[in-house]
């Protein structure tokens, strides 16, 4: 096989590397308290996503492709392991906030290991296992984002559950504009073609492009915002069943939902948790942390709908992916801003699809344990799109797709409404 080109390689150890620097980044305003907490199943301590990001680069890399490569311990691998049956046992992910040790030290010196490793396996790496490893790489790089994401929706959602209501940051940005106006593009109907095309990385999830038709529709050039929102809820929204799916129903009912997560009514105002801590809502902003059956429980008191995946994806090709993402520094939504087209389709909120999760046609898993990163969850999970102000710039595109079960909230999901033409 003939050599690759030094340019082709070159860029891996900085791409790896600037990627693993920002999760610690992310994690500097923490205290070594901080790391430790988990709040509910679904948040994890900060120090886990840590770890685990680095388990799987030891797991599905160096133990790969690195003769003779020695785990940093050999108990890791049953702690930091979250759901890849065919590797093996893994510890519950309701007791990851249970587990004091290792402590933070010993997880940054773990991160050092992988890291050690990682670079000399890519300094190193014959061109004849250079394709299969670089295609791994790619996907524990984009791995590391997703965690990254994570890493502050779960901050959010365990600082929330002090009464303290500490601030993850207490320096970032609000802003006081007024959103823009809302209005209705109209896009056309009949066969289009959806899923990822072309070159750079994309999930097995994403793929294979295919054909679908449409009946022509519009879609709304902004999200909903927390004023719009605040309208659904003083019209009797959370207390009228006629707006509701059964189960969302149910489940409004036995979680006693009356607001979105984070909404707090104070002396007859409301106010908001933020990763910056409490501050008066902002009407003008995206409304945000709305699980799917809140979504579509809108949707029907404003007589619109969700849009599905396809018609979001066909209204976002040739959008350039530019927004307020992590990026900016925000990490909240802000308030749409002056524009004649589609707003804020990428940035601001994971925006809910009327779609459910499942493989598009011609979808096959990978073989072996990487099959099971997005394939076995398909089932009763919903699709989001367009990415979040937690997002990293570099890692949504208009074929991404977001899937969680409609009941969850502590993501930053929000509301972008359609209607037939």
């Amino acid at each position: 096989m003939p050599a690759l080109p030094d340019e082709q390689r070159s860029v891996w150890p900085n791409a790896y590397l600037n990627v693993r620097q920002q999760s610690e980044a992310l994690c500097a305003p923490l205290t070594r308290e901080d790391y430790v907490i988990q709040a509910a199943p679904e948040a994890s301590p900060a120090k886990w996503h840590l770890a685990h990001a680095s388990w799987f680069f030891e797991t599905f890399l160096l133990k790969v492709y690195q003769p003779g490569y020695a785990e940093f311990h050999p108990r890791f691998g049953y702690l930091f392991n979250s759901y890849y049956e065919q590797i093996g046992k893994f510890h519950p992910r309701q007791e990851r906030g249970f587990l004091s040790r290792p402590g933070v030290d010993d997880i940054i010196r773990y991160r050092a290991h992988v890291d050690e490793h990682m670079l000399t396996l890519l300094q190193r790496a014959g061109d004849d296992i250079w394709p299969a490893l670089q295609q791994r790489l790619e996907i524990g790089l984009n791995h590391e984002q997703q965690h990254q994401e994570l890493l502050l929706t779960d901050i959010k959602f365990n600082f929330s559950a002090n009464p303290l209501r500490p601030a993850y940051r207490d320096d970032l940005p609000e802003t006081s504009s007024a959103a823009a106006p809302l209005h209705w593009i109209a896009l056309p109907g009949g066969i289009h073609e959806i899923g990822h095309s072309g070159g750079g990385f994309a999930y097995d999830n994403e793929k294979p492009r295919h054909r679908v038709y449409l009946n022509a529709f519009r879609l709304a050039s902004r999200p909903v915002t927390n004023g719009e929102f605040l309208a659904f809820m003083q019209d009797g929204g959370y207390d009228n069943p006629a707006f509701w799916l059964s189960d969302g129903w149910a489940t409004s009912r036995r979680l006693h939902w009356s607001s979105p997560l984070y909404w707090e009514s104070q002396d007859g105002a409301w106010r908001q948790f933020t990763l910056g801590g409490m501050r008066p809502l902002n009407l003008e902003e995206p409304v945000c942390h709305v699980s799917y059956y809140e979504a579509d429980a809108y949707a029907a008191w404003a007589g619109k709908r969700l849009p599905t995946e396809a018609e979001w994806e066909i209204a976002a090709r040739g959008l350039t992916v530019s927004g307020n993402l992590c990026d900016s520094g925000r990490l909240h939504p802000a308030p749409a801003p002056p524009g004649n087209g589609l707003l804020q389709m990428y940035g601001d909120v994971w925006e809910h699809t009327a779609s459910p999760y499942q493989a598009y046609p011609g979808f096959r898993l990978a073989a072996g344990a990487l099959g099971e990163y997005n394939g076995k969850f398909m089932c009763s999970q919903m699709v989001l799109r367009g990415g979040a102000c937690v997002t990293a710039a570099d890692h949504v595109r208009a074929s991404y797709r977001n899937f969680f079960y409609p009941h969850e909230r502590w993501q930053f999901q929000g509301i972008r409404l359609a209607e037939d033409a």
